[in-house]
């Protein structure tokens, strides 16, 4: 068994934490792991080769993330989000490389999983059924959720079941009734033999098979942008249902952590510092104390560049400010203070005009592109660690509490010869300080201009 691990998408209902270029299943939210770690470790424990497909931003993302915690994986791009039908097929067409046939696990990266033992145990019943059906999982609804598909279970076939209806997103009484009558939450797994998977699509999702018969930049030109679900799971006759029993939680809006957090003697759920005074109920993400007073059922999210406070249930209408920003091409909506670099990340600490000043983070062993800035200069100042610094041709190593000047026009790079990550302050100068000033010449990522 192969795994494929979807780990695209932006993540917008949990902005600011979540930004276009850094969405929800990176995020280190409940402990020192993000999402997508819990899901390369869960498929670590199914599968022989693992399979990420994601966005060119995001790609040394997922690399330096799977590194951390020591996962071997392939990791692909789209060029294009349309949708995880496209995805899919792309990412099982490149597991199968015109070869044999293969039984596939398909990952959703932004779910919370707990049940080592009964997650291992419904891909074994699963991988029974592969030949003849497309294997979707199903969890035991714990409340009326109206923000879940559900499944209604048909005809037992071994330990799973056909499906005989899928019903997306329905009305709070509806839910109950589903509940009810056993019906189980969609929760996005699946289980697919490849062969199965690409006959079916063949019949209910043409458009995207003749598609895929082209190179991966001109299918993602001309296929349609759909859903596993509509594009192909709710259409398909051969689809069975292999109960879930474990812990599943779709980590997909603010309410959702807040239902996973523990809470307080006061029902606040606090990741940070938080004084309160007559607060309950809220939800407080912060990196710094937050004090309240009389405020209940609020989510509280602070960033070093954001401040989010919005009634609790109504806190999933955060992709309208998102929107806004986007319309106002404001890069807040994009990127955080912070931002990755598949060598390391570097950190806004003060924007001004005609100076931008930066920390930089540089990982062992790891450099930047051989470059030239047309329109600044910049002094480096080591804060811990050693740099090895290249300017026209001139190398030397600076170590901490040591300086050098990059003036404008000069070809230089930036290299952490190290064992311990390099820390420095970056002071740029000049009239035009945006990223676009970068012309490289070299570079181990593939960036080159």
């Amino acid at each position: 068994m192969k795994s494929l691990v979807l780990a695209g998408g932006s993540g917008t209902r949990l902005y600011p934490l979540s930004r276009e270029k850094y969405p929800k299943q990176f995020l280190k939210i409940f402990d020192n792991e993000s999402l997508f770690q819990k899901t390369l470790k869960r498929a670590q424990q199914i599968s022989e080769d693992i399979y990420v497909i994601t966005n060119e931003e995001q790609k040394f993302l997922a690399r330096n993330q799977a590194a951390e915690i020591n996962c071997t994986c392939t990791i692909m791009t789209e060029p294009v989000a349309k949708g995880t039908l496209p995805a899919i097929y792309y990412g099982l067409k490149a597991i199968v490389n015109y070869g044999s046939a293969q039984t596939v696990a398909v990952l959703p990266s932004d779910h919370l999983i707990e049940g080592d033992k009964e997650f291992k145990e419904a891909f074994t019943v699963a991988n029974g059924l592969t030949n003849q059906y497309l294997v979707v999982f199903g969890v035991t609804p714990t409340h009326p959720h109206t923000g879940y598909g559900y499944i209604q279970p048909g005809q037992s076939i071994g330990n799973g079941y056909e499906v005989k209806e899928f019903i997306e997103k329905p009305e709070h009484t509806k839910a109950i009734e589903y509940i009810e009558k056993g019906y189980l939450w969609n929760s996005g797994l699946f289980l697919f033999n490849t062969d199965v998977f690409f006959d079916e699509c063949e019949t209910y999702a043409p458009e995207v098979a003749k598609a895929f018969h082209k190179i991966p930049d001109e299918a993602f030109e001309e296929t349609p942008g759909i859903s596993i679900d509509y594009g192909l799971i709710e259409n398909t006759k051969r689809v069975a249902v292999v109960p879930l029993k474990c812990s599943w939680k779709d980590v997909g809006s603010f309410d959702a952590i807040y239902t996973i957090m523990q809470k307080n003697e006061d029902e606040n759920a606090v990741r940070g510092e938080h004084i309160g005074i007559d607060s309950k109920r809220n939800l407080i993400i912060s990196d710094r104390l937050v004090a309240t007073i009389g405020i209940n059922d609020t989510t509280i999210i602070e960033t070093k560049d954001v401040i989010m406070v919005a009634h609790r249930p109504r806190a999933q209408e955060i992709k309208k400010i998102v929107e806004i920003l986007r319309d106002n091409n404001d890069k807040r909506a994009e990127i955080h203070t912070t931002v990755n670099r598949p060598w390391g990340s570097y950190t806004r600490l003060e924007e001004g005009q005609p100076y931008n000043i930066k920390r930089i983070t540089v990982q062992q062993k790891k450099r930047l592109s051989v470059q030239m800035h047309l329109h600044r200069s910049e002094h480096w100042v080591v804060v811990s660690g050693t740099a090895k610094v290249t300017i026209d041709g001139n190398t030397y190593l600076l170590r901490k509490g040591e300086s050098t000047f990059v003036p404008t026009g000069s070809v230089h790079r930036l290299e952490n010869p190290g064992l311990i990550p390099l820390e420095l302050i970056e002071v740029q100068i000049g009239e035009y300080l945006t990223e676009d000033d970068i012309i490289r010449f070299e570079d181990d990522y593939g960036r080159e201009e």
